[in-house]
């Protein structure tokens, strides 16, 4: 029997019953004096187990009146715990705002006490796991909350809003539906009331909040992955129009193994170069993943996608 097993029916025991003896302990457990010592200091510890001990007639209890008391099952193995560091990693590269840190950071802490070393494994985890974010926009804590608790509690909000587009200031009443990562950044997809529309707002443009006494919209989650989901990225539209792209034989291989799109179709074709066909209602993230393929990528349809990347190529050349 693990450890970690044992630990949970020593668990188990406390919380089913007032109190339990260490020779109990020792004969459902089958093990040592030294190694029964040895699993209640870890489950005390490491673990935060409230646990209580009565000198005089050696029998152990839970504080009842602890605030944290473990949750049942809720047990690791060393290597589980260094995925779970390895993931706070991630998440940490993704929160260039610091919106979750304050809730991530206890985590943290308590994983490291349940792994038992005092070498600091998280810096490990730090050194051998890097997570680069490119182009990531940072965004203010403050408002993030304000915002996810909005989404989760079904509220609408007043929004003080600055378009990237034309810098136009704007004040909003929108219903929030859900919060969206995309490409580094944080998006709010949301049903604008003054638009009588659903629309997608960057996080880091949002220049002020106030909640609302008034229950939110709901919209289906079918609805949302229609008008949302269909076209490419984040860009809204239902009026789709499927793009066809050829890559080079040098870029197909890393291509191929791409998904731009749910709904992409991809065949390479016989001189080597790979055909990818997928849908967009806006051409605004489509047009900067094909530029960034430079010349090993070619707009074969449809025509006015194909002239816009010509014009915006041949204008980046006058710069030269």
């Amino acid at each position: 029997m693990q450890r970690t097993e044992r630990i949970h029916i020593i668990e188990r025991m406390l919380r089913s019953r007032r109190s339990v003896s260490f020779s109990e302990l020792m004969e459902r457990l089958e093990v040592s004096r030294a190694t029964l010592y040895r699993d209640l200091a870890v489950a005390q510890e490491r673990l935060g187990l409230p646990l209580i001990k009565d000198e005089e007639t050696r029998q152990y209890r839970l504080d009842r009146t602890a605030e944290c008391q473990e949750l049942p099952g809720l047990w690791f193995s060393p290597r589980e715990i260094h995925a779970l560091l390895s993931l706070k990693a991630l998440l940490r590269a993704m929160d260039t705002g610091g919106v979750l840190a304050e809730h991530i950071e206890p985590l943290r802490e308590r994983l490291l006490k349940m792994l038992g070393s005092a070498a600091s494994p998280a810096g490990e985890v730090a050194r051998r796991v890097r997570i680069l974010q490119v182009a990531s926009r940072s965004c203010t804590p403050r408002h993030f909350q304000t915002l996810a608790a909005a989404v989760m509690e079904r509220q609408r909000l007043l929004i003080r809003y600055q378009a990237r587009s034309s810098g136009e200031l704007s004040q909003r009443e929108v219903s929030p539906q859900r919060l969206v990562h995309y490409r580094g950044n944080w998006y709010l997809d949301a049903w604008c009331h003054q638009k009588d529309a659903l629309r997608s707002f960057a996080v880091d443009a949002i220049l002020e909040t106030q909640p609302t006494d008034v229950q939110a919209r709901e919209l289906a989650e079918e609805v949302l992955d229609d008008f949302l989901g269909a076209g490419y990225g984040i860009f809204a539209g239902q009026q789709l129009t499927w793009a066809t792209l050829v890559f080079s034989a040098r870029q197909a291989r890393w291509v191929a193994t791409e998904q731009w799109h749910p709904a992409q179709e991809g065949q390479f074709l016989a001189d080597g170069s790979y055909q990818l066909r997928l849908p967009y209602s806006q051409d605004t993230g489509l047009i900067l993943d094909i530029l960034k393929h430079g010349p090993d990528c070619q707009v074969v349809a449809p025509p006015e996608l194909r002239a816009k990347v010509i014009r915006l190529l041949k204008q980046s050349l006058e710069k030269y």
